[in-house]
């Protein structure tokens, strides 16, 4: 079964745009970027929209579709109500290159930012860790870069002046990836706070909310991050155990 729906979509650049209108045929089964892609085969041939998979697992189709960041690919019309007007703007928070498609170079400047993955002294073949030992940072791994949390979060959609100092969601899980990981030897809880705006999350849980990948951002990330962060900063043991290099990665009381 097949209808005509009503869309709007941005069209523009950097330096002025606006909502044009669409009427488009709709196919039983469809997602929003199938129309997307109609539109360019049939009125927009110039219509600029980035994408890559179509199957949710690249992360290259994020935008806006009435007001609420989603992937195109995996937002099915039926969704919406045949009546309905479907609108279709490019992500808030980066700068529009042209059309639905932003410049996000800002997420790989904060990327480079995060120090990587940090052994010590463990030569190849040394690591030994059960399964159950991963678990708990595994589940940020699958983290597409959709950028769909950097994009709601309102640190940095709202305050613009913030982004120098706010990694924003998908970094600051990086980060607790990271020091949560049992082979990693850096103690990454001062960073977080000092030079990547941990401080600034008030979780909100905005960005767990439109994660495609259906990652507890907040609750496994964001959260435990900010608790290791006050047992290190405000803990007066702890701390004292800091001064004396007696507390190690990943603990809360100095050791014997």
């Amino acid at each position: 079964m097949s209808y005509k729906a009503k869309f709007k979509v941005w069209r523009g650049d950097d330096g002025d745009g606006e909502l044009v209108d669409y009427t488009v045929e709709v196919n039983e089964g469809e997602v929003v970027l199938d129309i997307i892609h109609r539109l360019q085969a049939t009125q927009a041939p110039d219509l600029a929209v980035r994408w890559n998979c179509k199957a949710g697992k690249c992360g290259s189709c994020s935008a806006e579709i009435n007001g609420m960041p989603r992937l195109l690919c995996m937002t099915r019309m039926s969704t919406f109500d045949p009546d309905e007007t479907v609108t279709v703007t490019p992500v808030n928070t980066f700068p529009v290159i042209r059309d639905l498609v932003t410049d996000v170079s800002f997420n790989y400047q904060k990327a480079r930012e995060v120090p990587s993955f940090d052994p010590g002294d463990a030569k190849p073949g040394e690591l030994r860790m059960q399964q159950v030992d991963v678990e708990r940072s595994q589940e940020f791994r699958k983290c597409i870069e959709c950028f769909l949390c950097q994009d709601v979060c309102h640190v940095i959609r709202d305050h613009d002046e913030n982004k120098e100092n706010f990694a924003g969601p998908r970094f600051l899980m990086r980060i607790g990836e990271l020091e949560m990981h049992p082979a990693d030897q850096a103690d990454r809880r001062n960073i977080a706070q000092d030079d990547h705006g941990l401080g600034f999350c008030n979780i909100t849980k905005c960005c767990t909310e439109v994660c495609p990948e259906h990652i507890k951002i907040t609750d496994n990330a964001l959260i435990p991050m900010k608790e290791r962060v006050v047992g290190r900063k405000y803990d007066p043991v702890v701390w004292l155990g800091t001064k004396l290099g007696i507390v190690k990665k990943g603990q809360d009381t100095p050791s014997a």
